[in-house]
């Protein structure tokens, strides 16, 4: 289960056009299925948020996915809107800006196979990461952070298939080392599955940190 400690999100939005939403983010506050924190456990999380170590120390969501994201989120990765997409890290920079200034750490965006990428043309993470490397004074680190293995889609697994599906799918291949502070960026958060195979390589190759900031999380 996740929950929500903190949500502040004001919408005044052309119904007739999703792209037109204006809104004044302040982020989301998540714990994943297998979330944990180094300070005394939250009283709003559940047991199994309780039992489950976690390789993310903290997890942030500009968003919950409802309207208008949950009409933009699908255009921008699906439909070739780039447009929607920079409406989309606009509204990340906004949500996430007051974090930029807690210290050094490089922002760096979850990666498409190259198979789903030759289909899809572009990489919807990488195209959230760059505007907010540029708008945040963030470094970003689009190379290095591979997926290994061309999963099958998420969207029909529960979440312990969604576990098994990303085992090993994420491997840091650059001759450097990564970041000791690395913020993984994406889009949506589910279970947090993919958040936590692509933590898991990071830590493997030597990240003493691993954060998440994504545009939206389902309820």
């Amino acid at each position: 289960m996740l929950s929500t400690s903190i949500l502040a999100l004001s919408t005044a939005a052309d119904t007739t056009d999703p792209t037109r939403a204006q809104a004044t983010p302040t982020a989301v506050a998540t714990h994943d299925a297998e979330a944990t924190s180094p300070a005394p456990t939250p009283p709003d999380r559940c047991g199994a948020c309780r039992a489950r170590a976690s390789p993310l120390r903290e997890v942030r969501a500009a968003s919950l996915y409802r309207a208008p994201l949950d009409r933009l989120l699908p255009r921008f990765k699906f439909h070739h809107d780039l447009a929607a997409g920079r409406l989309l890290a606009t509204t990340m920079a906004a949500a996430f800006a007051p974090l930029a200034g807690r210290g050094a750490a490089t922002l760096i965006p979850v990666p498409l196979h190259r198979s789903r990428l030759r289909q899809r043309g572009y990489d919807q993470a990488l195209e959230l990461a760059r505007p907010l490397s540029r708008r945040l004074g963030l470094p970003l680190r689009a190379n290095g952070l591979h997926r290994a293995r061309d999963t099958p889609p998420q969207s029909r697994l529960d979440a312990a298939q969604r576990r098994r599906n990303l085992r090993d799918a994420f491997a840091w291949t650059a001759d450097a080392r990564p970041p000791a502070h690395a913020i993984l960026i994406d889009d949506v958060m589910t279970t947090g599955a993919t958040l936590h195979a692509a933590a898991q390589a990071l830590q493997r190759a030597g990240a003493q940190r691993v954060d998440a900031w994504v545009c939206a999380r389902t309820l």
